[in-house]
């Protein structure tokens, strides 16, 4: 059984989001700025844009402290850990060990010899 990995997988490297997903995410941001302007309340905003209140709660926080500004992403929390050769290697590692631990798995899933 040959485990293959997934060719978009991440690791945790500049917060796993793109340039793209983090504009989205600020964007959502801003417009619940807008909201705290009019006057909404955490539950509504959190209702109109999807979004859990806890994460209302902490972006009204950031704007009533900075206003817009707060609420305008910071970029990705950190730099690449890994450069891409690093990333070619462990990817080979994991590979090498995922087919290692399947390989004494039945079709079921189960080790052989386990008595089920």
């Amino acid at each position: 059984m040959i485990v293959a990995v997934h060719p978009v997988m991440r690791y945790a490297q500049g917060g796993g989001l793109s340039a793209e997903r983090r504009a989205f995410r600020e964007q959502i941001r801003l417009d619940a700025g807008e909201t705290f302007a009019a006057g909404s309340d955490n539950t509504e905003v959190a209702k109109v844009l999807r979004v859990h209140v806890r994460s209302v709660q902490r972006w009204r926080l950031e704007w009533a402290e900075r206003g817009e500004a707060g609420l305008v992403s910071k970029g990705p929390p950190s730099l690449p850990k890994l450069n891409d050769e690093l990333f070619v290697k462990l990817e080979a590692v994991r590979w090498r060990w995922g087919r290692r631990r399947t390989s004494g798995l039945t079709s079921a899933g189960r080790s052989r010899g386990s008595g089920r």
